[in-house]
C-alpha cells in the first residue's frame, strides 16, 4: 500500500511540500477527509493538537493515554537482553548441552538462510519504512471471552539502526507518536503527550527488529538458547528454541516502582527453511502499589508474532510482513482480574542497509533524560 511521504503547502502554492516525519498509510489519508485539501488540513489540525495545552481536556487526555498504551504493549515494546555485536555469530559447543548444541546448529541453517555470514557483517546501518493497523478488546473481568474490537488504528514508523544498541523508533498511529531509542548506554521511550520520557533503562533491541528485520541480531540472541522441541506452526514443522532471562538483567531493568519477575523468549524456526516464523515472550511484573508493603498488581503480558514474506534486500533475506498478538492479563491486590488482547499487523514498504553519513549523533536521547 502507498506510504504519504510530502504534504503539500495550500497557503502558497509555489512554496516547497513538506516532507513528514513519519510517512503514513494511504487508507489513515483518505479517512480523514472527502478531498485531498480537507485531508491535509484535518491532519494538521490533528497534529496541532498535540500541543501540551489540549491535553487537559479529558476526551483528547484520555483518547492519548489509550493509544499510549497500545504503542507501548504492541506497537514499540523491548526485549531484556542486551544483543552482542559479534561478526563471526560462532560460538563452541564444546563443554555445551545437548539441547545448547542443538540451538547453535539451528541458528547456523538461519544464519545461512538469511543470506550467510558475509552478507550479514556487510551490513552496518539499516533503515526501515512500514505500516501498521492496531486493535485491541477492552479489558473484561475474570475468565470470560474477550473480542478484539472491529476499528483498527491505523499509522506508520521509520526505523534507524546502527547497532543493536543504537537505535531509533518513530511510531506514529492515528495522531498519536511515540519515539523510542537507544544510544548505546540508556534506552528510553517517550509518547506526544508525555513532557519527559516515561520509560528508562539499561540499552536494550527493540523486538520489532527480531521479527525478521534483523537477522544478525536475531542470531546472536538465539546462540545462548536451548532446543526444547519441535512444533507445526502454519503447517511448517518447526524447531523450538528457549532464552531465560538472567535474574541479575531482570534487577538491572527493575525499580523502585515495579519488579520484573520473569522473560522468556521463544524462537521457531523451519525444519524446511531454517527461517524464523514465529516469535514469542512472556514477561510477568509487579507493581508496587503501597511503597513495600504488599505485593502489588501484577502484570502478565505474552506476545506472539508471526513472521512472514520474505523477500532479499542486498543479498539479506527479510521478513516484510507479520502479525503481532498480544494478551495482558492483570490481577492482584487492589485490582480485579482482568484481560485484554490487541493485534498488531504491519508491513514493511522499504529497507535500506549502509546509511551514508548516519552518526551516534543521530541516536542522542530526550534532553530531560541528558540532566
Amino acid at each position: 500500500m502507498y506510504m504519504k511521504r510530502l504534504c503539500p503547502n495550500f497557503e502558497r502554492e509555489d512554496a516547497l511540500d513538506t516532507v513528514l516525519e513519519v510517512p503514513i498509510p494511504e487508507n489513515m489519508f483518505t479517512s480523514m477527509g472527502s478531498s485531498a485539501a480537507l485531508r491535509w488540513q484535518n491532519m494538521a489540525t490533528w497534529m496541532k493538537a498535540q500541543t501540551s495545552d489540549k491535553w487537559s481536556s479529558p476526551i483528547i487526555a484520555g483518547r492519548y493515554n489509550e493509544l499510549s498504551f497500545l504503542l507501548f504493549i504492541v506497537g514499540s515494546p523491548l526485549i531484556p537482553l542486551q544483543v552482542q555485536l559479534d561478526h563471526s555469530i560462532h560460538r563452541p559447543v564444546r563443554h555445551s548441552s545437548i539441547e545448547a548444541s542443538t540451538a547453535k546448529y539451528i541458528v547456523q541453517q538461519y544464519i545461512a538462510a538469511t543470506g550467510g555470514q558475509p552478507a550479514l557483517n556487510s551490513v552496518n546501518s539499516m533503515c526501515a519504512i512500514g505500516q501498521v493497523k492496531i486493535s485491541a478488546s477492552d479489558f473484561h473481568q475474570g475468565d470470560e471471552s474477550v473480542k478484539v474490537r472491529s476499528t483498527e488504528e491505523a499509522g506508520g514508523f521509520v526505523l534507524w539502526q546502527k547497532n543493536p544498541d543504537l537505535w531509533c523508533l518513530e511510531l506514529l498511529v492515528s495522531g498519536c507518536k511515540v519515539i523510542s531509542g537507544s544510544n548505546g548506554k540508556i534506552s528510553w521511550r517517550q509518547s506526544s503527550n508525555q513532557q519527559t520520557p516515561i520509560s528508562k533503562g539499561p540499552p536494550r533491541p527493540l523486538r520489532r527488529f527480531l521479527q525478521g528485520l534483523d537477522p544478525r541480531s536475531t542470531a546472536n540472541l538465539f546462540l545462548e538458547a536451548v532446543c526444547i522441541g519441535e512444533k507445526i506452526i502454519n503447517d511448517e514443522d518447526c524447531f523450538i528454541l528457549k532464552l531465560d532471562t538472567s535474574q541479575s538483567a531482570l534487577e538491572a531493568q527493575s525499580s523502585r516502582k515495579y519488579e520484573i519477575i520473569h522473560h522468556t523468549i521463544w524462537g521457531y524456526f523451519s525444519q524446511r527453511s531454517g527461517l524464523l516464523v514465529k516469535f514469542e515472550d512472556s514477561r510477568l511484573l509487579t507493581v508496587k502499589t503501597n511503597g513495600d508493603d504488599g505485593e502489588g498488581v501484577f502484570w502478565e503480558t505474552s506476545t506472539e508474532s508471526e513472521i512472514e514474506d520474505y523477500k532479499y534486500v542486498d543479498g539479506v533475506n527479510i521478513a516484510h510482513s507479520g502479525r503481532t498478538f498480544v494478551t495482558v492479563f492483570r490481577y492482584g491486590e487492589q485490582s480485579a482480574n482482568h484481560k485484554r488482547e490487541l493485534e498488531e499487523t504491519w508491513k514493511i514498504e522499504e529497507v535500506d542497509f549502509n546509511i551514508w553519513g548516519l552518526s551516534s549523533d543521530f541516536f542522542m536521547p530526550p534532553s530531560a533524560l541528558k540532566q
